[in-house]
Order: structure tokens, then sequence, then C-alpha cells
């Protein structure tokens, strides 16, 4: 790599550079070490993530996609290189990688995330997310695809989020269906793993884990709160019930639709489940027939219960912009292991998103595709001196913004770029 003084770089996305401040503060490049990837001398482990991480940064489908910028040395430089690799190193990277290198980058990543986006974690909401497979048939598994309604050949993901932030924590696409009724535990070992402590609430819907797998939790002393399938049998017994039996309440979260309920609160039995189990059957939330809410809080109001699972809305959420914007579903692997990286730098992508969002006033909540658009995908000069790294951005209507925020205010150094020191600029009339 050379970092020569006086070089400039041009380059139609200066606005990656956003990204480096968190990834400096965080050491990405010694969490790459930690978690064991290879690498050579012409091309470090972090160098490899980060290639890597750019294309999720980048709004890129595919990883043959990062021909694009095949020219660009600003973007080499960003992952600690002269240019960006091609697309046959970037593709056959992740047959080089283990299922326990992933976990390692991901506990040593959100270990150093969460000590800035969400250091008092105790809610997580969880779900399973099928990527279908658009090959000839193939050994894997076949699972439910929504978006098509049917079943079809795919890669079974595991995701979880914690609430506040809307951080993606963790993921695991080395699944098979024998493995996966287990994978919430697994992440409950990861989560205590990475904090020392157990969650506190876990969200997920009724498919995730079975009756026994339900209990393992309850003896873990995690609260949880579930949804039950809705068999005849118990949908016949609650018609029988009169109507003193059902208590109202009112659901006045903001912007909610349905927001007057009624709901019966027992005390049920679950074959597997060790112990009593606590059932709410809930009308008035849009469906026709009573949703039936299982928690193993006994003390929580049945209208707190409701607004909590209500929350696990935002793991869906997660998925649906990790499928939209870091194009989740465009593979076509085979190998689970090679899904399982992209899975990662999915939730790296996540975080890095979520954290640029919390920096720009206003912009908290914005989705990775609207702060890429006003902001990551900004032109500018790469300005190389003997001890910075001065990124000029071009005249952009959203610089502003940029320039409050001041990303900069604390002198980062960059350890992959010589330890040079980050430095934003603009120009005097880019507030016209």
């Amino acid at each position: 790599m050379s970092l020569e003084p006086q070089r400039s770089l041009q380059t139609r996305v200066a606005g990656v550079f956003l990204f480096l401040p968190l990834l400096a503060k965080l050491r990405f490049d010694q969490i790459v070490a930690n978690a064991g990837y290879p690498g050579s001398e012409m091309v470090p482990a972090y160098s490899s993530l980060l290639t890597l991480l750019t294309l999720k940064l980048l709004d890129k489908e595919r990883l043959s996609h990062i021909n694009d910028f095949n020219f660009d040395e600003a973007l080499g430089l960003f992952a600690g290189l002269n240019i960006l690799p091609k697309k046959s190193y970037a593709t056959d990277y992740s047959y080089r990688t283990t299922r326990e290198n992933q976990r390692v980058l991901l506990e040593g990543w959100v270990k150093a995330l969460g000590a800035v986006m969400f250091p008092e974690a105790n809610t997580f909401s969880l779900d399973f997310h099928p990527i279908p497979y658009r090959g000839d048939p193939t050994g894997l598994d076949r699972h439910y695809l929504p978006r098509r309604g049917t079943a079809g050949t795919s890669v079974q993901t595991f995701f979880a989020l914690e609430q506040e932030s809307r951080c993606l924590c963790y993921a695991n696409a080395n699944l098979t269906r024998a493995d996966q009724n287990g994978e919430l535990m697994r992440f409950v070992e990861f989560w205590h793993t990475v904090t020392e402590t157990d969650p506190e609430w876990l969200y997920f819907d009724s498919k995730l884990v079975d009756y026994s797998e339900l209990s393992r939790v309850n003896q873990r002393g995690i609260h949880f709160v579930t949804i039950r399938r809705r068999g005849d049998a118990i949908l016949r017994r609650l018609r029988t019930l009169p109507r003193s039996d059902w208590t109202g309440a009112v659901i006045d979260t903001p912007q909610r639709r349905h927001q007057q309920i009624r709901f019966v609160n027992e005390i049920v039995k679950l074959r597997g489940y060790e112990g009593p189990i606590r059932q709410l059957a809930t009308e008035g939330l849009g469906r026709e027939k009573p949703t039936l809410f299982l928690t193993n809080h006994f003390e929580e109001t049945a209208r707190n219960l409701i607004i909590r699972y209500a929350g696990r809305n935002r793991v869906e959420d997660g998925l649906g912009i990790s499928v939209n914007f870091f194009h989740l579903d465009c593979l076509a692997s085979e190998v689970r292991l090679n899904v399982d990286l992209d899975a990662a730098m999915t939730v790296l992508a996540n975080g890095c998103y979520r954290w640029l969002g919390k920096q720009l006033r206003g912009y908290e909540k914005a989705a990775p595709k609207q702060l890429y658009r006003c902001f990551v995908e900004t032109g500018g000069v790469i300005k190389i001196t003997d001890d910075k790294i001065i990124v000029q951005f071009d005249k952009r209507s959203h610089n502003p913004i940029l320039r409050e925020a001041v990303l900069d205010r604390e002198p980062v150094t960059i350890p992959w770029l010589g330890n040079r020191r980050l430095e934003f600029a603009f120009s005097q009339s880019s507030a016209s």
C-alpha cells in the first residue's frame, strides 16, 4: 500500500470514509486478527474483511460487482490497499473461512459496538430467515419462503436484534434443519460469552423453538414472549367462554390502527414444557381468530406484554432492510459457510449504518438506504499527508448536517493507514 504524501484520490463515494471513525475506535483490525481470518502479506486479513464490508456499505448486490471499483484508489485506501481486489479474490475468500471465524468476529464486534450503541442491552428479537437458492437441485433443506408463499430450497439463517438500538447483533447461516431448534440457546450462550450475563427478555414467533426448548429458556431465568399456534380445540373452547371472562384494554401506541382489544388471562400446561405457563388469548388485533401469547412472566400486565411482543416487528424490519439494501438474498452458493460470512458482514454493515444515523441529528431512525443516498453516495477527494487522511467532500446540500456532526471531533487515527489522523473537510460554499 502506498501512503506517499501529497497524493489526491478522486472518488464518487467519499462518504464511505464516514464509517472509519467507528471502525478505528472499535479497532476493527484487532477484532479480525483475534478471529483468526486468513490473510497474506499482500492482502492482510483485515483488508479482506474491509473489502467485503465495503461492498455491503455501498449497496452492491453481488461480490462480482467489485469490478465497478477497479480504478477507485480511494476505496482501496479505505480497505488498507492500493486498490480493491478482483472479483475472483472476493468470491473465493469465503471458502477459506470457518464458522468459528464468524463466531469470534461477531463476539468481538458486538462487545466493542455494544459499548458505543447498546451498553445496557437486555432485550432481543429473534427470527429465522430462509435465503432462497436459485441453482440446480442440491442437498440443501427446503424451508417455507414467505415471499414465494411456498417451500423451496434455501439456506436457513438466524438473526438476533437488540431492541433499543435496532442493531443486528448475531447471525448464523451454518444451520441444518436438525440444528435450528437449538439456535436460540446458542445465541443465549453467545450473549453470555460477550457480556457475562444472560438476556433479560426474548421475543420470537411460534416456529422458532419447540416447547421443550422453551422450557430450557425458562429454566435459565430468561423472560420471553412468543405466540402459540391456534389449534381447533383451543379455538372451540375460547368460543364457549362467557363474555364476562374477557377483559378490555387499550393499546394506545402511536399510529396503531387496532387499539381496542379484549383478552383472557390463563395459566396453562404445555406438552414438553416443565411447569405452568401464562397464556393471553387476545381479540381485536386485526385478525379473525384470537392471537395466543405465551410468556413465563406472571406479573407483567397483559397490555404491556402485547406491546412488548409488537416490538418483535423490529427484527422483521431489520431483515427487510438486510434484503433490500444489504442484499442478503442475492446469493448463489449452496455452501452454507459462504452464506455465513455474508450474513456476518450484514450484521457489521447494519451496525455501521445504525451508528452513522445516531451521529446525524434528525436521522437517528433513518433507513440505511436514505443515509446512503444523502451522505455516503457523495463524491470527493481523499488527500494523503505525512500525518493525515483528509476527506474533502464535494458540494452537497446535506453537507451542513455532516459538518454539524463533527465526526472527526475526537482525534481518530487509523491503524491500517499508518496511524494517520482522519479529517473531514468541506468547501466554504457547500451550505448554499
